[in-house]
């Protein structure tokens, strides 16, 4: 552009200069041809002083137009600055809203311990005060009878036992109202504690913090985890629980079942049967619940290994469908691996206070545990644990080698590869 200028105005400077000397050696020219020669003159004079003035208006345009380009770069680099320090602030917001995740799932756990232990304290402290009421009547009569007797049939030494024994029922007493004063305080903590936990659950909800859980292990697996423990899913249609995934070259497994030691009693009731037990760390049962919110997502197997005390294992996959409390949970089980079936058998969960699967009423109360008994000698892996002989009616199964008395056993739902 400063070169156009300076070319439009070397000819213009020619131009002037050329008239100048044509003015010079013609002066006898006409007055009106003069006239025209100044007149053109003017007009370059004038074209000559537009563009420059044009020139000079371009100039501070490009030099204001660079400023405030500079300004503009001076903000993106500010706002570049912001926008990573804004990721990096969102990626530690994240992190910490998995680790309250899993929190959450905890606190849920934890408060529905405290609550069953709460309840048993409550049962416990009702046992205790009716005693108490018997204590007490038992005392009462014990003054009445020391003080008929003690007017005519009982020597001195006697009364003084008796005396004696009635301090010791007196400070009995006093030990009771000390330990219920104790149960009192403890329950009215587990209270607390359970209303501390129900606060922070509602306030985690209100927050939207548990939206986005895997759905089962095989989720958690597709997210590049590989070290096998526990971990927050969150089913369809369901609440966020907790649940051990172990990882293999196989695949992903949700274990909902595990023995071992025979640490943890598994005769227990309907409820606790439905609700989950156990510890997560040794033997554990997950829970009829949380398995049929697994199972109901389907695009999964159900795996059970066994071993027993001859060494002898074994490893059974099946395809699975299984309906909700309405049916009593009942299972339909076709088996894929080792041998495979050609139709699916149903079986009805039992337990010792709700026998709806087997016809015989005996199975479950002589095999006791909760289980899908289709017979009673068949298979029990929620059995009792025996460790020492005879194993007769605990933890059994039926193999080609015959009838084996478990050690140990593992149910897991295995689940598709995600793609």
């Amino acid at each position: 552009m400063k070169l156009a200028l300076l070319m439009i105005l070397i000819v213009l400077t020619n131009a002037i200069l050329a008239a100048e000397n044509m003015g010079t050696e013609e002066p006898d020219l006409p007055q009106a041809g003069t006239r025209s020669t100044f007149a053109g003159l003017d007009d370059v004079r004038l074209i000559a002083n537009g563009l420059l003035q044009l020139g000079k208006n371009l100039r501070d345009f490009v030099q204001k137009t660079k400023g405030q380009i500079n300004d503009i770069l001076q903000k993106l680099n500010i706002f570049d600055k912001s926008f990573y320090q804004l990721s990096v602030l969102a990626s530690e917001i994240k992190e910490e809203e998995e680790e309250l995740k899993k929190t959450t799932v905890v606190l849920k756990a934890n408060n529905e311990e405290i609550k069953s232990l709460s309840l048993e304290i409550n049962s416990k402290v009702e046992e205790i005060m009716m005693e108490r009421i018997q204590l007490r009547k038992q005392v009462g009569g014990l003054e009445e009878k020391m003080s008929g007797l003690s007017q005519g049939l009982l020597s001195a030494d006697q009364v003084a036992e008796i005396t004696a024994l009635k301090e010791v029922i007196q400070a009995q007493e006093r030990s009771i109202s000390e330990l219920l004063k104790a149960v009192k305080e403890q329950s009215e903590h587990l209270n607390y504690q359970k209303n501390k936990i129900k606060g922070l659950e509602n306030k985690i909800s209100e927050n939207g913090a548990i939206a986005d859980f895997p759905r089962d292990c095989g989720e958690v697996f597709s997210t590049g985890e590989n070290t096998s423990g526990l971990y927050a899913i969150k089913p369809n249609q369901s609440e966020p629980f907790l649940v051990y995934c172990e990882f293999t070259q196989e695949g992903a497994f949700t274990v909902i079942q595990r023995r071992h030691d025979g640490s943890v009693n598994f005769n227990l009731s309907w409820q606790s049967y439905e609700d989950g037990f156990g510890d997560f760390r040794s033997e554990f049962w997950l829970g009829l619940k949380k398995i049929f919110a697994i199972a109901r997502q389907g695009d999964s197997l159900l795996r059970l290994q066994m071993e027993d005390w001859k060494q002898e294992k074994q490893s059974t996959e099946f395809q699975y469908n299984l309906e909700g409390p309405d049916s009593n949970y009942t299972i339909h089980l076709k088996t894929v691996d080792p041998t495979p079936d050609t139709d699916f058998h149903a079986v009805r969960f039992s337990t010792k206070d709700h026998n709806d699967g087997y016809d015989d009423e005996s199975c479950v109360r002589d095999y006791t545990g909760g289980w899908w008994f289709g017979a009673c000698d068949e298979i029990n892996p929620n059995g009792r644990c025996i460790q020492s002989r005879p194993r007769r009616k605990g933890t059994q199964w039926k193999h080609n080698k015959g009838q084996g008395h478990l050690k140990s056993s593992q149910i897991s739902v295995h689940h598709a590869k995600k793609t």
